[in-house]
């Protein structure tokens, strides 16, 4: 059982990362967008569009790199990028 346990948990923890952390990662980004300056509607249509690619993204990188932890990393690192232009969006209660 331990043997396939270890087959079997890099394949899971890269399952949970496209599904959770592509998820986070497109909605980091959605949230990003209306701090683009640009009118709010146009922000918000931006944001929802741009989502879906990136979550594509997130999904093919998740399982083209060679480890899960590769994975993992790569999708913090992402979010931390974006993780500033939400936070002000969230700050500034989404009015920009």
């Amino acid at each position: 059982m331990g043997v396939r346990a270890r087959h079997v948990a890099p394949l899971v923890s890269r399952i949970v990362a496209a599904i959770v952390g592509g998820y986070a990662l497109a909605a980091l980004a959605s949230v990003a967008a209306l701090a683009l300056p640009m009118s709010t509607p146009q922000a918000v249509l931006t944001g929802m569009l741009s989502s879906f690619a990136i979550y594509a993204g997130a999904v093919v990188w998740v399982f083209a790199v060679r480890s899960a932890t590769r994975a993992w990393v790569g999708l913090l690192v992402a979010a931390a990028v974006l993780l500033p232009a939400a936070w002000s969006v969230w700050n500034a209660g989404g009015t920009m």
